[in-house]
């Protein structure tokens, strides 16, 4: 499986599944920014490309359902230390355009 994540700069659902994936540092890369928007033709993140198979915009558990449904994870009940039932909030997606500084908050 070929996983191509764009992505702040943590993830729960990969962690979950210890899924192994090309991180796609769209905060601190312009050009990754660029490849996202063209390839999910939206601007809104996290958008994760799963064997070519564009999820734009989506939660942890999102993802989790989709590869579930797909058949590439069988689910498990491992938790993780970062929240998978939402995207990124509106905060974030206005950070990403550089309306306000990078803050993460636990």
């Amino acid at each position: 499986m070929k996983i191509i994540a764009y992505l702040k700069p943590h993830c729960g659902v990969m962690a979950k599944y210890n899924l192994d994936f090309e991180d796609r540092d769209i905060w601190n890369d312009m050009s990754q920014r660029i490849e996202m928007v063209q390839k999910s033709g939206q601007e809104l993140s996290p958008c994760v490309e799963i064997n070519g198979h564009m999820l734009a915009d989506v939660s942890g558990d999102e993802v989790e359902n989709w590869m579930l449904a797909q058949g590439l994870v069988q689910r498990i009940q491992t938790s993780v230390d970062v929240p998978t039932d939402r995207g990124c909030s509106d905060e974030e997606h206005a950070a990403q355009r550089g309306e306000i500084p990078v803050q993460f908050k636990g």
